[in-house]
C-alpha cells in the first residue's frame, strides 16, 4: 500500500515526534505538525479541538458511511533512558507509550487515503486527539462534537503492544482494554492517646479493615467468569508514635473489563466503606477522582475489521483474541461508548513495555498499522 518513499518520510516524521514529546493537553508543536502535513494533503482541517486536538476531514461529496480514524499524540512526564538519536531532547519528557507512532501512522494512512479519494463515497474524519494520558482527552474530544455532523458510522484506532511479533495484527471482540476508576477514600475517626484507644476512633484500624473487605468485592461479587482488581496504592495516616490520628485517606484503584464488573467492584465500593465505617463508629467521604470506561469492541466490526485485514493482506500474521491482552484503560472506550467501531493492536515486538524509560516505537510496524487504516477505507467506503 506504501512506497518506500512514504514508509521513510513517516519514519523521520515518527523520530521527530518522538524528539519533541509534548504532555496532555500542551500538543502545541504537534498538533501544529500533524495540521500542517493534513492540509499539505488536501484535508480540510480545524484545529484547537479540546484544546490541542486536529480534526481532518475528506468529504467525498458522495453518499456512503462517515467512518473516523483516530490517533493520539500526548506523551509522558518520564525521564528518557535510551541513547539512539532521536531520543527525547525535551529533559523529563518522552514518548514511552508509542503516540509519535501511532500519529505517524495516520498520517501515513492519510496520504494513502487521498490518492484514492476518487475511488470512497461518503466522509472520512481523522481524529489527532490530546490527553489520552490521564487527561481523558477522547472524553472532551465527544463533547467537542467529533462525532456529529455529520454523525459517525463507526470509529476505529489501535495501540502497540510490545511483547508480542512486530507486525502481528491482532483484535479482540468485546471487553479489550480494562476500564480504570480511581477514588480518594477518606476515613474520618476521632484523635486519641496511642495508650488509650478505647478513647478514640482509629482510622487506621478501620482503613486497614475497609483493605480487607475491598477484596471480598473481587472474589465474592463479581463473577469469576469476568476480570477485574482492586488495588489500594496509598495509604495515608499520622505521624506520631503515641498518636492515633483522626483522619486516614485511601488511593482505591478499580480495574474491570465491562460494564457488570465494573458496577460489581466500583458500583460497590461506597457500600462497603459505609458499612465498615458504620461499624466502628467513623464517618467517610470519598471522591471519584478519575474515571476511564471498560473498553469493549463492537462484535461485528471487530470481525469485519479482521475480514478486511486479511482481505487486503494488511499483515501476514492476523490473530482474533479469546483474551483480553491487557486490563490497562485507554479513553479510546469514551467514542465506542457514543457509536460502534474496533480497537485493534499491533505487536511492537520484544521491545521494552510500554510507560518504560527505555521503551521505543518499531518502526516497522507503520505499514501494517497504516496499512490497516487504508483497508478500512477501502472496505468501508469504496463505491459499489
Amino acid at each position: 500500500m506504501f512506497d518506500d518513499k512514504q514508509i521513510q518520510d513517516a519514519v523521520i516524521l515518527r523520530r521527530d515526534l518522538h524528539q519533541h514529546p509534548e504532555l496532555k493537553f500542551e500538543e502545541t508543536r504537534t498538533s501544529d505538525v500533524v495540521a500542517k502535513r493534513l492540509r499539505s494533503l488536501g484535508y480540510r482541517v480545524t484545529e484547537g479541538i479540546a484544546t490541542t486536538g486536529v480534526i481532518a476531514e475528506l468529504e467525498t461529496g458522495r453518499e456512503g458511511p462517515v467512518i473516523a480514524f483516530r490517533a493520539d499524540m500526548d506523551a509522558l512526564p518520564i525521564h528518557e533512558a535510551n541513547t539512539f538519536e532521536h531520543r527525547s531532547g525535551h529533559q523529563g519528557l518522552m514518548h514511552a507509550c508509542g503516540h509519535d507512532g501511532h500519529t505517524a501512522t495516520l498520517l501515513l494512512a492519510a496520504e494513502a487515503i487521498m490518492k484514492i479519494r476518487d475511488e470512497l463515497c461518503g466522509h472520512l474524519k481523522l481524529l489527532f486527539q490530546p490527553g489520552e494520558e490521564g487527561g481523558n482527552g477522547a472524553a472532551r474530544m465527544v463533547e467537542a462534537g467529533v462525532l456529529e455532523n455529520p454523525k459517525v458510522s463507526a470509529i476505529f484506532g489501535y495501540h502497540n503492544r510490545p511483547g508480542f511479533p512486530a507486525g502481528q495484527l491482532f483484535v479482540k471482540p468485546g471487553p479489550a482494554m480494562g476500564g480504570n476508576d480511581t477514588y480518594r477514600v477518606t476515613i474520618e475517626g476521632r484523635s486519641g492517646h496511642a495508650a488509650m484507644p478505647h478513647l478514640a476512633v482509629d482510622p487506621i484500624y478501620v482503613g486497614a479493615t475497609l483493605v480487607q473487605q475491598l477484596q471480598g468485592l473481587v472474589g465474592r461479587q463479581k463473577s469469576p467468569l469476568e476480570s477485574g482488581v482492586i488495588t489500594v496504592a496509598a495509604f495515608h495516616a499520622g505521624d506520631a508514635a503515641n498518636v492515633i490520628p483522626g483522619e486516614a485517606e485511601l488511593l482505591v484503584n478499580i480495574r474491570s473489563d465491562r460494564p457488570s464488573s465494573r458496577e460489581a467492584l466500583a458500583g460497590k465500593l461506597t457500600q462497603v466503606t459505609e458499612g465498615v465505617c458504620s461499624a466502628h463508629g467513623a464517618t467517610f467521604r470519598t471522591k471519584h477522582i478519575h474515571e476511564i470506561p471498560p473498553l469493549v469492541n463492537d462484535t461485528e466490526w471487530a470481525d469485519r475489521l479482521l475480514t478486511l485485514a486479511r482481505e487486503y493482506d494488511v499483515s501476514n500474521d492476523v490473530q482474533k483474541l479469546d483474551y483480553m491482552p491487557t486490563m490497562g484503560a485507554e479513553d479510546f472506550s469514551f467514542y465506542l461508548q457514543e457509536v460502534p467501531g474496533c480497537f485493534f493492536f499491533v505487536g511492537n515486538g520484544d521491545s521494552s513495555y510500554l510507560h518504560n524509560e527505555h521503551y521505543d516505537f518499531n518502526d516497522r510496524i507503520l505499514p501494517v498499522a497504516g496499512g490497516m487504516f487504508v483497508a478500512l477505507a477501502k472496505g468501508l467506503m469504496t463505491r459499489g
